[in-house]
């Protein structure tokens, strides 16, 4: 499986179980065993079990996962900024790209707007505001990338 199919799989996992949207992307699926999280009171220690030997296969997900060639990746690869040094992005990356994919796929905006906001809950001051402001800049982005692609669909070229 590669990279984008691991990343196109947990978004529709996200999508199907109503999970964390601003956690998909592949470098972020695994805390190693022994590892604590520290949302929680008291620590969560994650440990390794094994309670199978099968080895699963991207066939075996039985949810709908969008190719490369979807039109919500469309936008991302017009809109993506160079990675920094550590190749991490920001939570508010994450959450601006959430969001461009959630409209582009068609998403109602408001309900994009209430998923960033509940997620972002204990996080921001307002997480309101700060999800509304997200996906006003999403949208602000795409209409303008849409506008430009209309453009140069309409503009004859020269031979």
């Amino acid at each position: 499986m590669t990279m984008e199919e691991a990343e196109a799989l947990n978004q529709a996992m996200v999508r199907e179980f109503d999970g964390d949207p601003a956690a998909t992307d592949s470098t972020r699926v695994l805390r190693l065993p022994g590892f604590a999280n520290k949302k929680y009171e008291p620590d969560f220690y994650v440990q390794a079990r094994i309670e199978s030997t099968q080895i699963y296969h991207l066939r075996d997900f039985k949810l709908q996962i969008d190719s490369q060639d979807a039109p919500r990746y469309q936008h991302e690869e017009v809109a993506r900024k160079p990675l920094t040094q550590s190749n991490t992005l920001s939570q508010s990356e994450h959450d601006w790209a959430y969001a461009k994919r959630a409209l582009a796929r068609g998403d109602d905006p408001e309900e994009v707007i209430r998923r960033i906001a509940d997620y972002r809950a204990n996080e921001k001051h307002d997480p309101q505001y700060y999800a509304r402001h997200t996906v006003t800049k999403a949208q602000a982005e795409m209409q303008r990338i849409n506008s430009t692609q209309e453009q140069e669909t309409r503009t004859p070229r020269a031979l």
